[in-house]
């Protein structure tokens, strides 16, 4: 008998009302070279609002990632919400799996969207792609967050002992998981206090939404963000930069943030969350979101005068 309730399904129906309700469309842009992107783009675009970005990381698509934030954000934003490359409805037939080809993707969509400049937020993987836009676009973007993006990483680091996993083969079976006791793994890398209690059936509902058609693309994803990657070949941006990064990231563990904070040196500023992982639950979005805020809407107010939770750091 076939399967006949997803709850993964389900929950994707509902995010793409939600995108809808808060004042944004789905749109559909063919690059004209075997690429087309998917993206969420204001219904009504105001041109006296500032333009936002917002990258997902490893997942299902944008809207998994970002749902907490666009009704916040749209209130002062024309918000632009894409699926990266082999991520949603977001493809190419090109070879390339590198965050260079995503950042370039992601360009042409604003440029067919008629942005000319916009701030940017890259969660994670979407980090690197957010990275790789402020470095080749530089003219296009104004201010980035960067959120526990390893951009900084090098290829040694996983011969150093710096990372849990001791493979990029190892790092990929737990990133792309194909049973549930492997997403139970994942989970256990990406949260500081991971649920554990989660049935096997909605695991294995969220792998079978998600399907196969891309897991060697996702593996390629991974692969080239680790291969032959050395900090000399890093572009030193020069937006100004929010590099938020939780405490206890097991997946990009936190020297990289300080890493990062000293290649950019004065352009950027380290905001450090306490008791966080990879991954960051209800509150500690709540947090991040606190920090984007004074960043991208408050420019008068620094992170170090809005930190009064107990509990953070700032660099």
């Amino acid at each position: 008998m076939g399967k006949c309730f997803s709850f993964s399904a389900t929950y994707d129906r509902w995010l793409r009302f939600s995108f809808s309700r808060a004042g944004l469309k789905s749109t559909i842009t063919d690059l004209g070279d075997g690429t087309v992107m998917h993206c969420w783009v204001p219904k009504t675009y105001n041109p006296n609002k500032p333009n936002l970005l917002l990258l997902h990381g490893l997942g299902a698509s944008g809207m998994w990632q970002w749902n907490m934030f666009v009704s916040r954000f749209m209130e002062r934003f024309n918000v632009y919400v894409p699926d990266l490359l082999f991520f949603g409805d977001s493809y190419t037939t090109r070879p390339e799996r590198t965050e260079q080809l995503q950042a370039q993707c992601v360009a042409g969509v604003l440029k067919a969207q008629g942005v000319r400049k916009t701030n940017v937020v890259g969660g994670s993987y979407g980090g690197f792609v957010a990275y790789s836009l402020a470095a080749q676009f530089p003219e296009m973007v104004e201010k980035l967050v960067l959120c526990g993006a390893g951009v900084c990483l090098e290829e040694k680091d996983m011969e150093d002992g710096m990372f849990q996993v001791k493979s990029i083969d190892e790092a990929v079976s737990i990133m792309v998981p194909q049973t549930p006791e492997k997403m139970k793994e994942m989970l256990k890398v990406l949260f500081y206090k991971p649920v554990t209690k989660i049935p096997s059936c909605f695991m294995q509902d969220f792998i079978d939404f998600l399907g196969t058609d891309y897991v060697q693309e996702w593996t390629g994803l991974i692969i080239s963000l680790h291969k032959d990657r050395k900090m000399s070949n890093l572009p030193k941006i020069t937006q100004p930069t929010l590099i938020i990064w939780g405490e206890y990231d097991k997946v990009f563990p936190l020297e990289l943030g300080h890493r990062l904070k000293r290649h950019l040196d004065e352009h950027a500023q380290l905001v450090v969350i306490k008791d966080c992982g990879h991954a960051m639950n209800g509150k500690e979005l709540k947090e991040m979101y606190k920090h984007m805020k004074s960043f991208l809407i408050d420019p008068l107010l620094s992170p170090e005068k809005a930190n009064k939770t107990k509990g953070q750091k700032v660099h």
